[in-house]
């Protein structure tokens, strides 16, 4: 008996030294970290964290500790799960991801010492990690998303991104070569002119194209040219129709092969000219080579689909942008937000198991953490000069700042694209992915219900457009977009050949955009979009612009392999996804 006594003396002894707190304990004040202008880790930054810990037992009946944090309860995506054991050895961490969010919680139980506990409603599953060595098996494994317990929750273990042979050249020129970020933006003005198309109008009239309001809304355009043919030799996506011959421009055609898939192609000197002439002194004129580049557009029907995000394995990164000016700068931070890490959390650039049989179409996101910031204008000054911010699964990685552009992803899958203000922060426990990328390009007059250009689509430094240190801005762009016709909603996402934001700007309001803004640039892999067909097992997959095939990896068969979806990628990208079956809107 005293023996025991002692025994149990010992074992509370031992998990004291490793501070162990109760269940459900958690620190009294998380907004107050979030606040704090001071170095932190990825934990500190997630305010709405919920953290449970007890005691555990290993196979052989070692004591420990497991202490399991919900990143964000609302979105219950991503946890930490810490493991220590008594005798000494560090701590370690393991990223886990819920297989199901909406169905189901992970648990820690204290009548349970060898596992965690999944509850899905009134089900209970209990999984064996600590007694059987699973986590320990599962972090040495080769799969990036490795399955744990029957496949309810996957344990993320880091990989390296792919990168293209142009991304390698560049970041060794920007991270080692003085003056280099000169010779890369030389090199984008040459990119540009390879990129550029121009698109051949046909002579002869053409059929009117299929209207109504299951299509988005039509681009307004020139009427010399409402009834004639655009073609285009690098539109890469299969109509699988007439339109293989030309399209009316501004016009939408169905995908092939993915109900709910639009596409649409313009070039900005056959938009309405009222459009063009309106707005002068916010948006510049238009030369003629931008005015006849070619505009591709892909349009996804809200009701049919959801929007994920993703970082990638190193991009966007949490440190200072070198663009940010020196009075903006706290040097005491690792970063803007406190941190320079997101460690321990692992950023995978692929599409998880769970989303990728439904996923539709892959695109890239925005700018890199280098560029993502404010050198120039008012937004420079304030927050740090206004890094890009983004978030994933719930988990803030970058604050979001008022001013910017920002696509959001909320709890119950409905999508948002607005400018950021300090009042919208009280979204914040509801966003599951959310991305900034400089200012509005388009959006939405209130008191006219009219698309606008934003106010600042023609000032390159106070925008942070990018482009050449000579503020030369045209070059190959993608952006984003949403519009509404007769109660549905679409997401538009398009590349521009050769294109100013001015000429962006014009195109979206051709649309009758509610909001539209910049996302990537200057390469066909910065501003890649792959749709995906699938028929059986069988995988098709298409481009939006033909030469974005290049950029996708093969398989040792000669079969293609699609970026995001097959293996990792270092940059960030967002995901279209088919709804599931009960998701779908009548």
């Amino acid at each position: 008996m005293k023996s025991h006594s002692r025994n149990a003396v010992v074992t509370v002894l031992a998990f004291a030294t490793l501070g162990i707190t109760s269940a459900g304990d958690h620190p009294k004040n998380q907004v107050s970290e979030y606040n704090a202008e001071v170095p932190k880790t990825i934990l500190e930054l997630q305010q709405f964290r919920r953290t449970n810990s007890i005691r555990i037992k290993s196979k052989e009946g070692r004591p420990g500790s497991a202490t399991l944090v919900d990143l964000n309860p609302a979105i219950n995506s991503w946890y930490l799960l810490k493991v220590a054991w008594a005798g000494g050895g560090t701590e370690t961490i393991y990223h886990l991801e819920n297989a199901k969010p909406k169905l189901q919680k992970l648990l820690l139980d204290d009548n349970y010492p060898w596992g965690l506990v999944i509850a899905a409603g009134k089900e209970r599953y209990s999984c064996d990690l600590f007694g059987a060595d699973a986590l320990a098996q599962a972090k040495t494994s080769r799969l990036i998303f490795q399955p744990l317990c029957g496949g309810r929750l996957y344990l993320r273990n880091a990989a390296t991104g792919h990168r293209t042979t142009l991304e390698a050249a560049t970041d060794f020129l920007r991270e080692h070569v003085w003056g280099g970020e000169k010779i890369i933006a030389l090199g984008h003005e040459l990119m540009g002119e390879i990129h550029r198309e121009t698109g051949k109008i046909q002579t002869k009239s053409a059929a009117g194209a299929r209207a109504g309001g299951d299509l988005p809304l039509a681009a307004q355009i020139d009427p010399k040219y409402c009834d004639r043919l655009l073609t285009s030799s690098n539109l890469g996506l299969d109509l699988g129709g007439p339109e293989k011959t030309g399209m009316i421009p501004g016009a939408w055609y169905p995908a092939s092969g993915n109900p709910g898939v639009y596409v649409s192609i313009v070039q900005p000197n056959l938009i309405d000219p009222p459009i063009l002439e309106s707005y002068a002194k916010v948006v510049s004129n238009l030369d003629r080579i931008e005015a006849s580049a070619l505009s591709y557009l892909i349009a996804f029907d809200l009701d049919r689909f959801d929007l994920g995000f993703a970082l990638g394995t190193e991009h966007p990164k949490v440190g200072w942008s070198d663009r940010v000016p020196e009075p903006a700068r706290n040097p005491k931070l690792p970063g803007p937000d406190g941190i320079g890490s997101i460690a321990p959390l692992v950023s995978t650039g692929l599409v998880n198991p769970e989303n990728a049989p439904r996923t539709v179409a892959a695109f890239t996101a925005g700018f890199k953490r280098t560029h993502g910031a404010f050198k120039y204008g008012d937004l420079a000054l304030k927050h740090h000069g206004s890094h890009y911010g983004f978030i994933e699964d719930g988990v803030v990685f970058s604050k979001l700042q008022p001013g910017l552009a920002t696509i959001l992803v909320l709890d119950d899958g409905s999508i948002l694209m607005k400018t950021w203000s300090e009042a919208d922060n009280q979204l914040l426990p509801r966003i599951k992915h959310a991305r900034q990328n400089g200012v509005p390009l388009v959006e939405i007059d209130e008191a006219t219900q009219s698309t606008v250009p934003g106010r600042l689509v023609a000032r390159w430094g106070p925008g942070n457009w990018s482009g050449s240190e000579d503020a030369k801005l045209r070059t190959l762009r993608s952006g984003a977009a949403v519009q509404r016709n007769h109660g549905k909603r679409f997401l538009i996402y398009a590349v521009f050949s050769d294109t100013t934001p001015s000429a962006m700007a014009r195109v979206f309001q051709a649309y009758r955009c509610d909001y539209a803004m910049l996302l990537d640039m200057n390469a066909l892999e910065h501003t890649y979009l792959a749709l995906y067909r699938r028929l059986g097992s069988r995988l098709s997959i298409d481009h939006l612009i033909k030469g974005m095939s290049q950029v996708d990896k093969s398989a040792s068969s000669g079969e293609p392999l699609p970026r995001f979806l097959a293996y990792p990628d270092n940059r960030d990208f967002f995901y279209v996804m088919q709804r599931q079956a009960q998701e779908v809107k009548p």
